[in-house]
Formats: structure tokens, C-alpha cells, sequence
């Protein structure tokens, strides 16, 4: 193999990372706050470096005609950049994972049992536009012990490099190996693949992105996948709500940001408060500039699309939303069943038997009840930092933060015993 075949390339920073892996799964807390601090410093003292690399990538893709709001996502600023800054501190005052006993006995034959969390190890992330995933992935992994290759997407490679660069150069400072924090070399889908191929070499895989990223990575990887966060998530309001609070909670579910996992992208209606509030929200989801896709009731409307079967299913990522009128509780959790993601479904209802039956057969990742969907987020839950959102059921589900970047083994402590 030449240096130029991706498999060798994947595997050298792979091998890299797996030796760098071991002496930061030894590290104290005090030695990777350093870090997470410096690494902190280090962004905004050379803030400057990042804005032009960060530019260059921003004109690239609206020379090509990029959407505004992938635009937008790739975009750095100096307060994107403050943000990112104060995520790593925010990060470095966390409690330590590694280390922490998850249950623990003592045997009848006197054994002492222990469960204690511990590194996966060598983390890869697979990420779209967004540049500050680069620094988040990297500040919750190093403080979670494992060493992180870093795959983002081709039109923010500008911004990775520079970003990574500076990040591991502040953890060099700090006495920790440089190759904790390493950027997947290559440009194209063969470097994407030799990562979702590195079995043995690359312990767990995280994709960030769209449905078809996700999709790509799930089906293609060797590499155990920890799936995160499409969200076709669900507004229901019942007959029961507080029809003030519902149209509150579903403009604020669909407009506050339109591009993350957590946006509202469909609304349901009981059909027996859809004559008083279906021309209110209507009104005022087109008057935020949505494009409302709905079912022969929200059809009759004004300006209403008619919806296709591929709408109820849409993550929108943008100012549209499906709506539809069901009979009851019961019409809202089947059609949650047939075209939700498993992300976030809400529920605007007041009745405590109602909200019990939806939160007990709702199946998904989050359920929140008389709120916006948009709480769904590690930091809104008090985890302080996320690495993405599993829409998954094993390991780890729902916001990741980082208790879910470890796993745990067994320590098991006897005095002479044999069995």
C-alpha cells in the first residue's frame, strides 16, 4: 500500500489515536481540564487564523450555490467562535466520567464486585457542514477519555483543519498527546469508508448529519454505529389543551431554529378543537413564513399544499411543516408510529389521563409534555455538552452526554478466593 491509498491513511491515524488512547484513559481530571481550558484559550487567541480558513469554505459554498441555511451552519463568527470557547470550559466543569462506580456489592462468598465506567476508547465522528461539532466532539471526548478521529464534511475542510490544528496544539501544550484530537485524512467517500471499515482499529462510530448520511453509515460500517438524531418530530395537541399554550408551543417548536433534529416538523390536531384553532395556527405559521403540507382539513385553508405520504415523513430542516386532524389520542399515536423518527413527539393536553396514555405508548427517544419539542438538547437537560442525539435503543439513547461516551467493566476484588 502507498500513503496515498485511504485504507493506509485511516489506519496510520487510527493506530495513531489507539496509542494516544491509552495514556489519556490514565489522565486525571485536573490534567484534561487543562486541556479543555487551554484548548478554549487557544480558539479565541487565534480566532483570526479560524475566520479566514472558515471564510474561504463560506465563499466556496455559496459559489456553488449552497442552501442559505447549510450556508448558515457552516458559517463562523466571533461569537460562534465565543460559543465554541466557552462550550469546552462549560465541558471542563463537568464531573469526570471515567472512573465513576456504577453499582457495586459485596458477594455472598465475599467477593467484591464493582462497575466502573471507562473510554470506549478511539471514538469516529462522520459529521456535515457544521464546523463547531469539530471542537464540541473534541472537548467531550478527551474529557470522556477517548481519542477522537474527526471525519467532517468536504465544504467545511478548511475550518476542521485549522480548528484541529489549534486544538491539538493546545493539548500538546497541556502535556497531552497532540493525537487525541486528529482529523481523518482524505477528501473523499473512501476515506468515510475506510473509517466505517477500521473494525478492531476504531471502536465506535458517531454520525452527525442528514437522513442520508445516517442512513450511509449505518448500513455500510464494520465499526459498532451509535445512530444520532434525525427528527421528524411531532406536535399533537389535544382536546384538552390550553389552546393559548399550544399555539405558543408549536411556533416556537417550528420557527425558534429551523435546521436542527429538534424542530417540530409535524403537527397534529384533535379533530374536535380543529374548527377554533386550525385558522389560528394556520395564520400564524404562515405568518412566521412556514409552508404548511396538510391533510384534506388543513387543505380546505388558504395556501395550504396538499401533503404526500413523503411529507408526514419529511425532516423539513426548514420553514415546513405536515399538519393533519386526527380523531383522538389514539389517531395521533398511530400516525406518530407510522412516520416518526423516534427523535421527540409532544403532547399540549390537560387532561392526565390522555397525557399518561400518550407518554406510556409514545416510543421514542424523548416525549414532552406540554413543551416545546426544542428541549430536547444535553445542555436544555442539564448534561452541560451532547455529542448528538441517539435515536437508538441500546447503549445510550437520547442526548449523549458524557456518562454515554464511556462504557464499564467489572472490577472484582477477593482475598485468596478460587471457585
Amino acid at each position: 500500500m502507498t500513503s496515498h491509498d485511504p485504507q493506509h491513511d485511516v489506519l496510520q491515524v487510527a493506530a495513531r489515536a489507539r496509542a494516544a488512547s491509552h495514556g489519556l484513559a490514565l489522565a486525571t481530571r485536573a490534567e484534561k481540564d487543562a486541556a479543555l481550558q487551554g484548548m478554549a484559550d487557544a480558539l479565541l487567541a487565534r480566532s483570526e487564523e479560524l475566520l479566514t480558513a472558515n471564510a474561504e469554505d463560506v465563499e466556496r459554498a455559496e459559489s456553488g450555490g449552497t442552501p442559505a441555511n447549510i450556508v448558515d451552519r457552516l458559517r463562523l463568527t466571533p461569537e460562534r467562535l465565543a460559543g465554541m470557547a466557552q462550550g469546552l470550559r462549560d465541558v471542563a466543569g463537568l464531573p469526570d466520567p471515567v472512573g465513576e462506580v456504577v453499582r457495586g456489592s459485596t458477594l455472598a462468598n465475599g467477593l467484591e464486585l464493582r462497575q466502573v465506567r471507562v473510554p470506549f476508547g478511539v471514538v469516529g465522528m462522520i459529521y456535515e457542514a457544521r464546523p463547531n461539532v469539530t471542537a464540541d466532539a473534541a472537548g467531550i471526548c478527551l474529557k470522556s477519555g477517548n481519542a477522537v478521529l474527526l471525519r467532517g464534511s468536504s465544504s467545511a475542510r478548511s475550518s476542521n483543519a485549522a480548528i484541529v490544528a489549534v486544538l491539538r496544539d493546545a493539548v500538546a501544550a497541556a502535556g497531552l498527546d497532540a493525537d487525541v484530537i486528529q482529523l481523518v485524512p482524505g477528501d473523499t467517500h473512501d476515506s468515510v469508508k475506510a473509517l466505517m471499515r477500521a473494525r478492531g482499529h476504531v471502536d465506535v462510530l458517531i454520525p452527525r448529519g442528514g437522513a442520508g448520511l445516517i442512513r450511509s453509515v449505518v448500513e455500510e460500517s464494520t465499526v459498532p454505529v451509535i445512530e444520532t438524531g434525525v427528527g421528524n418530530c411531532h406536535v399533537y395537541v389535544d382536546a384538552s389543551a390550553d389552546l393559548d399554550q399550544a399555539l405558543a408551543i408549536v411556533l416556537n417548536a417550528k420557527t425558534q431554529r429551523t435546521s436542527v433534529c429538534n424542530a417540530a416538523e409535524s403537527l397534529l390536531v384533535h379533530q374536535d378543537v380543529a374548527d377554533e384553532f386550525l385558522p389560528t395556527v394556520i395564520e400564524a405559521l404562515q405568518g412566521a413564513g412556514v409552508t404548511i403540507h396538510g391533510d384534506p382539513a388543513f387543505a380546505e385553508y388558504d395556501d395550504v399544499v396538499a401533503a404526500t405520504d413523503d411529507d408526514h415523513a419529511a425532516e423539513f430542516l426548514a420553514l415546513e411543516i405536515s399538519a393533519a386532524v386526527v380523531a383522538d389520542v389514539e389517531g395521533a399515536i398511530d400516525h406518530i408510529r407510522r412516520y416518526s423518527s423516534g427523535h421527540t413527539e409532544a403532547i399540549v393536553a390537560r387532561d392526565q389521563g390522555t397525557i399518561r396514555r400518550f407518554v406510556a405508548a409514545v416510543d421514542s427517544a424523548a416525549v414532552v409534555v406540554n413543551a416545546s419539542t426544542r428541549f430536547t438538547d444535553g445542555g436544555e437537560f442539564g448534561f452541560g455538552a451532547e455529542i448528538g442525539i441517539s435515536t437508538q435503543k441500546l447503549h445510550a439513547r437520547g442526548p449523549m452526554g458524557l456518562p454515554e461516551m464511556t462504557s464499564t467493566k467489572y472490577v472484582v476484588t477477593g482475598d485468596g478466593h478460587i471457585r
